[in-house]
């Protein structure tokens, strides 16, 4: 069993931004809500740590990292306590860019970082078992993902 990445954030931020999940996603339960944000910052936290990386999140999981990013104050201080602030750009879903052995390269190395998987989030975009009305998709290690700071060599 992995860490938890819910300890990311305090109790009363975790549910804010799972608030957030949920009105902007009406049919996702509140069960729902607190799996996509913690792989959200389970996949954050990732990004920092592997910088060099160029990882994606899934549809379901950009729209729990969507929701934290609407809590700026929050976000910030997230980034700053891991070492390095992630950009996030958006990209319209384009089924020819999706690459499944991105996202199991992103999924291998959250589960390196020490986090569990919830592998029904990570699927592709139109095999959501959980969904959410974020019309996002990153591409592939030419994508829209920069830690920020850029690694060094």
């Amino acid at each position: 069993m992995g860490k938890s990445a819910n300890e990311l954030l305090t109790q009363e931020q975790f549910n804010a931004v799972c608030s957030t999940v949920q009105t902007d996603n009406p049919d996702v339960s509140e069960d729902d809500a607190a799996v996509i944000v913690a792989e959200a910052l389970a996949f954050i936290a990732t990004c920092v740590l592997f910088p060099a990386a160029r990882l994606v999140p899934s549809r379901v999981v950009d729209a729990g990292w969507r929701a934290l990013i609407l809590h700026t104050q929050t976000y910030a201080e997230l980034c700053a306590r891991l070492g390095g602030f992630v950009h996030h750009r958006p990209e319209e879903p384009e089924p020819s860019r999706y690459d499944q052995d991105v996202i199991d390269r992103t999924t291998a190395l959250i589960e390196e970082a020490g986090y569990s998987v919830d592998l029904d989030l990570w699927g592709p975009p139109d095999g959501d078992l959980v969904s959410v009305a974020a019309k996002c998709q990153h591409s592939d290690a030419s994508g829209p993902i920069v830690p920020i700071p850029k690694p060094k060599g």
